[in-house]
């Protein structure tokens, strides 16, 4: 399994630990009611479309027509339920979100967003298990009138199968490889709401100028999402500039590194880099991973790992590894606003070591 599965199979699908704990488990059965107060809550309304209906979108396994305004919403992949609940909706089914490297998390959704959902005062949805790929009778159970997968893995076999259940919206173009911005665009699209998907970018790139609107020390410094493995040093992993997590380094305002770029221009989701050839990355000023700080003090006990200036330096962001930070690193119409403080606290730190 490539680095780039790896991490997004764990962040938004499952990993190989995480395979052996869900199987079995089945999927999850939506609840029966609000799950927030219902006092205090008065029945969501449905957002009225604001596109005409029936909607086109064309995405990279062909062309799906919604006919009418969705009422029940099911979603695939990683964030796209984070989509629709940011837009009023609260999706009847969703992929599993959480992930961990130690196997003990159940299938479940991260705080932003089931959060969401108690501010919608609607019932927790399905939640699909993805240990043996796609959910199909679980998807099939929700009912759904259409499926969200902007940001998904789907396959054509998997695609042609789910579109028999509702008319399915997959990815622009690569699989895994969504930017956030993409993946409210086709999924607000789908749901006839693209104005309102216009807003919520508007909204979130506003939050993120303002949150680093006193930061100075990301200009001019670059850097880049790794995956890095502690018990075995001889190979890591650069994303490419295009994967949703380095692509947010961008939007913060960070420069990229050469290798991310060239990874990119490739058409790849990531390179490895052997130990022995360390000094490619020598040009990375801020380097972001999974794991904890022993991650740093194993690369800066390492030989060859520890010429490296980001690391020398201490320039290296850990942002956990199965928790929900970690999840959120990979953002979503929710986990933006959910982390972003936090995670642009931990980036001027480590900006603050460069040398």
């Amino acid at each position: 399994m490539s680095p780039h599965r790896r991490v997004i199979s764990l962040a938004a699908l499952t990993g190989s630990l995480l395979l052996l704990a869900s199987c079995g488990s089945g999927s999850s059965v939506a609840g029966e009611g609000p799950s927030a107060n219902d006092a205090a809550c008065d029945a969501a309304a449905h957002p009225e479309a604001s596109s005409t209906f029936p909607v086109e979108i064309d995405h990279a396994l062909g062309t799906t027509t919604i006919e009418q305004a969705p009422e029940r919403v099911a979603s695939i992949g990683w964030g796209n339920q984070d989509v629709a609940l940011a837009l009023g909706i609260a999706p009847v089914g969703s992929d599993d979100q959480t992930w961990s490297m130690t196997g003990d998390e159940g299938l479940g959704l991260y705080d932003w967003t089931l959060d969401a959902y108690d501010e919608l005062c609607a019932p927790e949805p399905t939640v699909f298990e993805t240990a043996d790929g796609v959910d199909f009778e679980a998807i099939a159970d929700a009912q759904p009138e259409v499926i969200l997968a902007g940001y998904s893995g789907l396959t054509a076999d998997e695609y042609e199968t789910l579109s028999k259940i509702a008319p399915t919206v997959a990815y622009p173009e690569i699989p895994w490889y969504t930017p956030w911005r993409e993946a409210i665009e086709i999924d607000s699209a789908a749901l006839g709401l693209a104005a309102e998907g216009d807003e919520l970018v508007a909204d979130l790139d506003q939050r993120i100028a303002e949150a680093t609107a006193d930061i100075d020390s990301f200009e001019g410094k670059t850097a880049a999402f790794f995956y890095v493995t502690p018990s075995d040093l001889s190979v890591i992993s650069i994303y490419a500039t295009g994967d949703a997590r380095t692509a947010f380094l961008g939007d913060l305002g960070f420069d990229f590194p050469q290798l991310a770029l060239n990874v990119s221009e490739k058409g790849e989701f990531y390179t490895d880099i052997a130990a022995e050839n360390a000094d490619i990355i020598d040009d990375v000023d801020v380097m972001v991973l999974y794991g904890d700080d022993q991650v740093l003090a194993e690369m800066q006990d390492d030989p060859l790992w520890s010429t490296v200036p980001a690391v020398q330096n201490g320039a290296v962001v850990a942002v956990g590894s199965g928790d929900a930070f970690s999840g959120s690193v990979t953002p979503t119409a929710l986990s933006i606003p959910w982390m972003l403080d936090d995670y642009v606290a931990l980036l001027d730190d480590a900006a603050s070591h460069v040398e």
